[in-house]
């Protein structure tokens, strides 16, 4: 699902002192009876099952947590959320450190989880000998970068993140730009260049107080995500320095924030880039197939049925997640028969549907619903056909463990920069280089 998430520091102090202090326990009740946090279960004699996730990963909100609890009526199943993971990832390492304070699942970000594989893999139960959890029911490359070397599945795949342009029909038909999909596809084919010059041709009649496209850092994850080649090599070298797709990614990201394509909205998944979405600041976005669940979620109901979707420059994957169950839980094999259930490809298909999270099974992504899908708040838009199509053109990419800081730095110490005002592009790019070798000790 979703990375780089980011908020103002006092808010993240607190959240973090707060995650700290047990906000992803995982051992409470509901009725906050302690011997229900105990022993998982709840005055009722249920076991509670708890799921600790970051963002929207649509569980709750297409009912599958209902069905599950009808199908099983021993189980009852409590979700705690923190909405990004820069905060949610910190305080998981230290509960696994601990070994206390951890969800009975846990939410993996695919940013995370070589990290996860490579240094936290005894911490989590092999799931591969799970009924219904085989490494056959997700994409190879999907179910390898939730395996160890040695085999241990301790990650189930959650989704992928087919990318699309998700785009404005009624800023778009004001600036005088087509709105049919199909014709704005044409505006950009091929190249992520042509999205910025598109945007060029929007500035120039754009509706008062709109832009392009919403943040810098938007644009530089589009690019990237549709490099075969990162920030590691297959040897798991550094290589951010010397790719020059990250040199081309970062270039076009600063020069849409110089020359005003962008709302300045700083990172997505912050409250500002929220408000954004909410008020029809932006005309486009870069758009994997979970994205639709917040764009309705942060649009609301004065946006529906605004929104369009158009096959994006070149196919990439922006994001997919995994669930995976703690050795220290208290509940482990009814823990590890839900993670089974809710990534089984029939639960996935189920998810798209009502989130449009594209599924990592390529049973589910096969199955003849995924390309009729529907969705009411994006009526008339064959989004099931876009992103079946665009997932058949995402390249298998190389995730290092500590990706995450190095887009973090790319974006927070560059591309920020530029879109403030600070710094040109080289000097960005300069200042991103030196923050990410500390970072990484290089």
């Amino acid at each position: 699902m979703r990375s780089y998430r980011t908020t103002r520091r006092a808010a993240a102090i607190a959240v973090t002192a707060a995650l700290a202090a047990g906000l992803l326990a995982g051992c409470a009740s509901d009725d906050g009876d302690d011997s229900a946090k105990d022993t998982g279960g709840d005055s009722s004699g249920k076991t509670t099952l708890n799921v600790g996730l970051f963002g929207v990963f649509g569980y709750q909100e297409a009912g599958l947590y209902a069905e599950y609890e009808k199908l099983h009526p021993n189980i009852k199943i409590k979700q705690t959320t923190v909405e990004r993971n820069e905060n949610y990832y910190p305080a998981l390492l230290t509960h696994l450190s601990a070994g206390s304070g951890l969800s009975d699942i846990q939410g993996i970000e695919i940013a995370n989880i070589a990290e996860i594989t490579s240094t936290q893999a005894d911490k989590f139960m092999d799931l591969s000998k799970v009924e219904g959890a085989s490494k056959d029911n997700f994409f190879p490359w999907k179910a390898a970068q939730g395996s160890t070397k040695d085999g241990k599945l301790i990650g189930l795949g959650t989704d992928i993140g087919p990318m699309a342009l998700c785009y404005r029909k009624d800023l778009f038909e004001a600036a005088g730009l087509p709105t049919d999909r199909d014709k704005v596809a044409e505006l950009w084919k091929g190249d992520w260049k042509k999205w910025v010059d598109a945007g060029n041709q929007y500035k120039a009649k754009a509706p008062k107080g709109t832009a392009w496209t919403d943040g810098a850092a938007g644009v530089f994850n589009a690019a990237i995500s549709s490099s075969a080649t990162r920030y590691v090599d297959d040897s798991g070298n550094y290589i951010y320095k010397d790719n020059p797709d990250v040199r081309a990614a970062f270039d076009l990201a600063a020069d849409a924030a110089a020359n005003g394509l962008t709302a300045k909205t700083g990172e997505p998944f912050t409250e500002p880039w929220n408000q954004a979405i909410a008020n029809g600041k932006f005309a486009t976005i870069s758009c994997p197939a979970w994205m639709l669940g917040t764009l309705k979620d942060k649009g609301g109901d004065k946006a529906k049925g605004k929104w369009d979707i158009a096959v994006p420059p070149k196919g990439g994957n922006w994001g997919g997640s995994f669930l995976g169950v703690p050795e220290a839980g208290k509940n482990k094999e009814e823990a590890a028969k839900l993670a089974a259930w809710l990534t089984a490809p029939e639960q996935q298909a189920k998810l798209f549907a009502k989130q449009g999270s594209f599924p990592s099974s390529p049973q589910a992504a096969a199955m003849p619903e995924i390309k009729t899908a529907k969705n009411d708040y994006f009526p008339e838009v064959p989004y099931g056909e876009i992103f079946s199509a665009t997932a058949a053109d995402i390249p298998v990419q190389v995730i290092g463990a500590k990706d995450q800081t190095v887009q973090e730095n790319f974006v927070r110490s560059g591309l920020l920069l530029v879109e403030q005002g600070k710094q040109d592009k080289d000097g960005a790019w300069d200042a991103a280089i030196k923050a990410i070798d500390n970072a990484l000790d290089q």
